[in-house]
């Protein structure tokens, strides 16, 4: 079953048989970022994490003839325990848009959908972890009124 999600586009709960398709997603997230790294250990991040507990949703293209596209972006959440209070929390693990659905308000919505999807289930608070050169995905959180609560850094040992 679909909602619309924006003019133009339409939302869907992914399932357990979206497993390859949530895959090549996260490579191409990832990809974006990071061009030239070995993603492969990717596999085995969705193999590890993606259950019943961690909801995916798929955004889809309606077209004007009433077709469906293959999906075009995809928001996938977890759970985390924030470490400072104890409290289960909602984690974003993925949001990606497709870079030429971008700036249309699809990232947006799936955040607001994850939103309602924590609060729905009795979680207080949302976090997620974003890369500090992705101004596209910094500006986005930044408006829809996410703050930094904490810097992950990092060393290279060589």
């Amino acid at each position: 079953m679909s909602e619309v999600l924006i003019p133009g586009y339409s939302l869907r709960q992914g399932s357990r048989l979206d497993r390859a398709l949530l895959l090549k997603f996260v490579y191409r997230t990832y990809k974006e970022q990071f061009p030239n790294q070995d993603l492969s250990h990717l596999t085995q991040t969705v193999e590890q994490y993606f259950s019943p507990q961690t909801p995916l949703w798929w955004v889809e293209q309606l077209h004007p003839d009433g077709s469906i596209s293959s999906p075009v972006g995809c928001l996938w959440l977890g759970n985390a325990i924030d470490q400072a209070d104890g409290e289960r929390t909602a984690h974003i693990f993925l949001l990606y848009v497709a870079p030429e659905h971008r700036k249309q308000g699809i990232g947006s919505a799936l955040v607001v959908r994850g939103e309602e999807w924590a609060l729905q289930r009795g979680d207080r608070k949302i976090s997620l972890q974003v890369f500090t050169n992705n101004q596209p995905a910094l500006n986005l959180y930044q408006k829809l009124g996410y703050q930094p609560q904490s810097l992950l850094m990092q060393k290279i040992l060589s």
